[in-house]
C-alpha cells in the first residue's frame, strides 16, 4: 500500500504570501491548504488566499489553471490584477468596512502629529535637548486647520469625522463630489492649493500611481504638510523628497511607501518627517475582523460558489 504522505491530499485552498497565523493555521486544518511554493499539484486549487501584498497576477494565474476565486487580505487590491482576473472568469474579494476606524484613526493621529510634532518633542525629550535648556519650537493648532481629504471612501469620511471633532475644517476631492457638508475641489491640484494639510486615502494601483506629483507638493505649499496611509504609489517620493529638502513644503507623515519596507534614505533623518512602518490596520483587533472576512469568503465560495466581499 502506498501512504498518505506519498499522496497528500488534492488542494482547493492555496496560500499566497504571508498570512496572520490563525488564518495559516485555519487554512491548512480545514482545507489542508498549502502555500504555492510547496505546491506539488496545481490542478484542482480553485482558491488562493493572498497575504502580505503578494502579487496575484497572470503568473500566478497560469501556475494554478483551475482557479477560480482570489481572496485577498486587505481593503486594498492593486496586487491583484483585477482586470486580468475577470477576463478568465476569476472572481476577486477584499476585506472592506472591517479597518475602516483603524485606518482613519492613524490618519488623524498623524495630521495631528504633523501639525503638533508630537514624535518631534518626542524625540527632543530622549535626546536631552530639554534638560540641556533648549527650547521646544512654537506649532500649529489642528482647530481652524483645512484639511483636504484626498479620497474621499469610506476610510476617508472616517478619518474627516475624525479631524472635524479636533476642530479642523475638511476640503476634500474624489472623482465626484460627495452628498456631505464638506468642501469639494474639482482636482487635487485644486485641494492641496487650499489645503493646510493633505491627507491622501485614495486606493492604489495604475489609475492614482503618482496623483500626488510635484504640482500637487508645490499646490500644498512651504507651509503644507503632507499625511499618506493610502500606497506609496500614489505619492511620487522623488517628487517630495525634493519638496521637503527645498523646503517647497512644511513636512510629512508618512505610513506607505513606494519600495517597502525601504525608505527613501533622505527622510531617515528628517526631524519633519513622521515615518511608521504601514501600520494603518495593525491592530489585533482589526486584523483578526479582516481574517474572519477572509475565512468567510474562502467558506462561502467553497460552499456556494459566492463570495461574501467581493470587489
Amino acid at each position: 500500500m502506498t501512504s498518505d504522505a506519498q499522496h497528500p491530499p488534492q488542494a482547493r485552498v492555496v496560500q499566497l504570501g504571508g498570512l496572520m497565523p490563525f488564518v495559516r493555521e485555519w487554512l491548512e486544518e480545514r482545507y489542508a491548504a498549502p502555500v504555492l511554493a510547496d505546491l506539488a499539484q496545481p490542478a484542482g486549487v480553485e482558491v488562493a488566499v493572498v497575504g502580505g501584498g503578494a502579487p496575484a497576477g497572470a503568473a500566478e494565474m497560469d501556475s494554478l489553471p483551475d482557479l477560480r476565486a482570489i481572496v485577498n487580505f486587505g481593503v486594498g487590491y492593486d496586487n491583484v490584477d483585477v482586470a486580468e482576473a475577470s477576463r478568465r472568469g476569476i472572481v476577486v474579494s477584499n476585506t472592506p468596512d472591517v479597518l475602516t476606524d483603524a485606518v482613519a484613526d492613524l490618519a488623524a493621529f498623524l495630521v495631528v502629529d504633523v501639525l503638533r510634532g508630537i514624535t518631534a518633542a518626542d524625540r527632543f525629550v530622549r535626546s536631552g535637548a530639554w534638560a540641556r535648556g533648549e527650547k521646544f519650537p512654537l506649532t500649529r493648532d489642528v482647530r481652524g486647520a483645512v484639511v483636504g481629504v484626498l479620497g474621499l471612501g469610506r476610510i476617508g469620511a472616517a478619518a474627516a469625522e475624525r479631524l472635524e471633532a479636533f476642530g479642523a475644517e475638511v476640503h476634500y476631492h474624489s472623482r465626484s463630489p460627495k452628498d456631505v457638508a464638506w468642501t469639494y475641489h474639482a482636482s487635487p491640484v485644486e485641494l492641496a492649493s487650499a489645503s493646510d494639510v493633505l491627507v491622501v486615502l485614495t486606493p492604489g494601483g495604475a489609475g492614482t500611481e503618482h496623483l500626488v506629483d510635484a504640482a500637487v507638493l508645490d499646490a500644498l505649499g512651504p507651509e503644507g504638510y503632507l499625511v499618506n496611509v493610502a500606497r506609496g504609489s500614489v505619492v511620487d517620493e522623488v517628487a517630495l523628497v525634493a519638496a521637503l529638502e527645498d523646503g517647497r513644503i512644511a513636512g510629512a507623515g508618512l505610513d506607505v511607501f513606494a519600495d517597502e519596507p525601504h525608505v527613501p534614505e533622505a527622510l531617515l533623518a528628517r526631524d519633519d518627517v513622521v515615518l511608521l512602518p504601514h501600520v494603518g490596520s495593525a491592530t489585533t483587533q482589526t486584523r483578526e475582523a479582516m481574517g474572519r472576512v477572509v475565512l468567510d469568503n474562502v467558506d462561502a465560495f467553497l460552499e456556494r460558489g459566492e463570495l461574501v466581499t467581493p470587489v
